[in-house]
C-alpha cells in the first residue's frame, strides 16, 4: 500500500486480516486464506511505526482469536474467552509494532528487502505466545492453520515454526507483488509465479509413510451430556470405555486377518476415560482390568488421581494384561486457569470462575514411555495428553528420548468441556502437523471425538464423529528415523528471532544516524545599527 494511506483504511485492513485469518483454521478450513491475512497485516503496517503498529495489531489480534478462540467460552462465560483473546491479541500488537518500527526506519533505504521482518516477526511472536506467560499458549499458531495445505510438508525439516515461517514467506512474496503491481507488471507477475511454483513443488515433497505396521485399538465411550458437568456421571463414563473396549475386542476378532495386518497389540482410551480412581478405588480398577482381559492386550487409560494431595493428576496409566501395578505418565504442562489458577486469590477479583477448579492439578516431570510388545516385535508408546500437543518442546522431546527405537505418538484428549465446537477439529489438525514434523503416526483419541488414526504424511484413517460412542482398530506405521526437524530442535525459531533482534538493532541505529546527520537550521540573527 502507499505510504500516504488513511488510518481507517489500515483499521479495516486490520481488521480483515483477523477475519481472513480465523476462516483459514477449522471448521472452515480455507487454509489458503492465510498468506493474503499475512500479507494484508504487513500491508498496513510496514510503515506506520510501533506506535501505530502496535494499535493495528491488537485490532487485528481481536479480530482473529475472538471468534478461532470461542470455545473457550462455550462453557465459562464470555470474560475468560475474551480475556484470552485479548492476551493473545496482545502478542500480535508487539509483532506488528516491530514490523512497524523496521519498516519505517529501513524501508526508504532497503526498499522491498525490509519486508524480511514480517516473517521472520511471526515466528518470533509464536515463539514468545508459545512460552510466556505461565508456560504460554501456543494455539491457533499460522502451522496450525496448514494440515491439509501443500505448505505442511516443511514440518518435516523445520518443524511448526517452518510452517509458520512458509506461510508467511508465501504472505511476503504476494505482498511484494502486489507493491510493484502498477510500477512493473512484468515482475510483479514473475513474483507471483515463482510464488506458486514454489508452493506446488514443496506439495509434492512428502514424508515416508514406510516402517512396520502393529494393529491399534481407539475407544471414544461418549459421556452423557457435554459441558463442564461431563463427568458427573463418573461412573458412567468408566462404564462407557469398557462396554467400547469390549466391542473393540469382537470386532477385533473378525477384522484381523481381513483389514489389518498383525493381532491387536494395544488399545487406547482418552483423557478422563476414569475420573474415578482406580488406583485408589476398587470397583474403578476392577472395570479396567474387565476391559484389559477383554481384548487381552495392554490398555492405556485416561484417569485423574487424586495424589498427590492437596492436588491431583492427569495421568495416562498403562495396564499389561495379567494384572499388576500400572505404569503411568503424568501430565507435564498442567492448562493455566482449567487445571490449576496460578495467583488464585488475585483472579478471584475479577472472575469467580476460577472457583470451578476446586483442586490444582499437579506438574508431571518425567516424560511418558511404554513399551508394547507387539506380535511382530517390540515398540514404545509415547502418551501426550490434551493441550500438551500444541507444545514444540515437549513434542520433539516425547520423541526423542527413546533415541532410534520404533514408537508411537498417543494424543489423549477430552473435548466434553467445549462442547459442539471448533476445538476439537483444532486439536486433531495439530496432530496431523505433529505427525509429519516427527515422521510418526500418531492415535488421537477424545472421549467424546473426534478421534483417528494419523499417518505420518498427515493423512488420517479411522476418524469418528463428535459425542458418539465409537471404536477404531487401525494399522499404523512404526517408525524409527528421525526428522531433519527433530535434529534441528529449536533451532529454526531461535534463528529467527536472533535475525529479527538484528533487523530491529539495525533499525534503531539507523533512526538514530538520520537524527544526528540531519542538518540544524541556525538561529535567526537580528541585524543592529550602530
Amino acid at each position: 500500500m502507499p505510504p500516504k494511506i488513511p488510518y481507517a483504511v489500515r483499521l479495516t485492513g486490520a481488521i480483515l486480516a483477523g477475519i481472513l485469518l480465523w476462516l483459514a483454521f477449522p471448521d472452515h478450513n480455507l487454509w489458503w486464506l492465510a498468506p493474503i491475512a499475512v500479507a494484508l497485516l504487513g500491508a498496513v503496517t510496514i510503515d506506520v511505526g510501533a506506535r501505530r503498529g502496535f494499535g493495528l495489531g491488537v485490532i487485528a489480534g481481536w479480530a482473529f482469536f475472538v471468534p478461532v478462540l470461542s470455545w473457550s467460552g462455550v462453557y465459562v462465560g464470555k470474560f475468560p474467552w475474551f480475556a484470552l483473546a485479548t492476551l493473545e491479541a496482545l502478542y500480535f500488537g508487539v509483532m506488528c509494532a516491530v514490523v512497524g518500527f523496521v519498516g519505517q526506519r529501513l524501508r526508504p533505504r532497503w526498499g522491498q528487502s525490509v519486508y524480511a521482518v514480517i516473517p521472520l516477526a511471526w515466528v518470533a511472536q509464536e515463539l514468545a505466545r508459545g512460552t510466556t506467560p505461565f508456560g504460554g499458549f501456543p494455539w491457533a499458531r499460522l502451522a496450525f492453520s496448514q494440515a491439509d495445505s501443500p505448505l505442511v510438508n516443511w514440518a518435516q525439516w523445520l518443524g511448526a515454526p517452518g510452517v509458520t515461517l512458509a506461510v508467511a514467506v508465501v504472505g511476503t512474496q504476494l505482498l511484494m507483488a502486489a507493491t510493484v503491481l502498477q510500477r512493473n507488471p512484468r515482475e510483479s507477475f514473475a513474483i507471483a509465479a515463482v510464488t506458486v511454483a514454489w508452493v506446488v513443488l514443496v506439495g509434492f515433497m512428502t514424508p515416508s509413510t514406510d516402517g512396520r505396521r502393529v494393529t491399534v485399538g481407539l475407544v471414544q465411550g461418549n459421556v452423557p451430556r457435554p459441558g463442564l458437568e461431563f463427568n458427573a456421571e463418573r461412573r458412567a463414563v468408566l462404564d462407557n470405555h469398557v462396554r467400547g473396549t469390549e466391542a473393540l475386542a469382537e470386532r477385533a476378532k473378525s477384522d484381523l486377518g481381513e483389514r489389518v495386518p498383525e493381532p491387536l497389540s494395544l488399545v487406547v482410551w482418552p483423557e478422563n476415560a476414569s475420573d474415578i480412581d482406580p488406583i485408589r478405588n476398587a470397583d474403578a480398577a476392577a472395570q479396567v482390568q474387565r476391559a484389559v482381559a477383554a481384548v487381552g492386550v495392554p490398555v492405556i487409560v485416561g484417569a485423574v488421581l487424586q495424589e498427590p494431595e492437596p492436588q491431583v493428576s492427569n495421568v495416562s496409566l498403562f495396564y499389561p494384561p495379567g494384572g499388576g501395578e500400572p505404569e503411568r505418565y503424568v501430565k507435564n504442562h498442567p492448562v493455566p486457569f482449567a487445571e490449576y489458577i496460578p495467583y488464585r486469590s488475585f483472579f478471584r477479583n475479577f472472575s469467580d470462575k476460577v472457583d470451578l477448579v476446586t483442586k490444582d492439578f499437579a506438574k508431571g516431570t518425567d516424560l511418558g514411555a511404554f513399551r508394547v510388545d507387539a506380535p511382530s516385535g517390540a515398540y514404545w508408546a509415547l502418551p501426550t495428553i490434551c493441550f500438551e500437543v500444541a507444545y514444540d518442546g515437549l513434542m520433539r522431546d516425547s520423541v526423542t528420548q527413546q533415541g532410534k527405537d520404533a514408537s508411537l505418538l498417543l494424543v489423549q484428549t477430552n473435548n466434553a468441556t467445549f462442547g459442539y465446537t471448533a476445538e476439537s477439529e483444532q486439536q486433531f489438525a495439530i496432530s496431523r502437523i505433529r505427525a509429519i514434523e516427527h515422521g510418526r503416526s500418531v492415535a488421537h483419541v477424545s472421549t467424546v471425538g473426534v478421534s483417528g488414526f494419523i499417518a505420518p504424511d498427515g493423512s488420517v484413517t479411522g476418524k469418528t464423529g463428535l459425542f458418539t460412542a465409537e471404536q477404531r482398530i487401525g494399522s499404523v506405521a512404526i517408525r524409527t528415523d528421525r526428522t531433519i526437524s527433530d535434529q534441528l530442535g529449536p533451532w529454526p525459531e531461535r534463528g529467527a528471532a536472533v535475525a529479527l533482534i538484528a533487523l530491529m538493532v539495525v533499525a534503531g541505529l539507523r533512526g538514530r544516524r538520520d537524527r544526528v546527520e540531519r542538518p540544524v537550521s541556525a538561529p535567526p540573527t537580528k541585524d543592529h545599527v550602530d
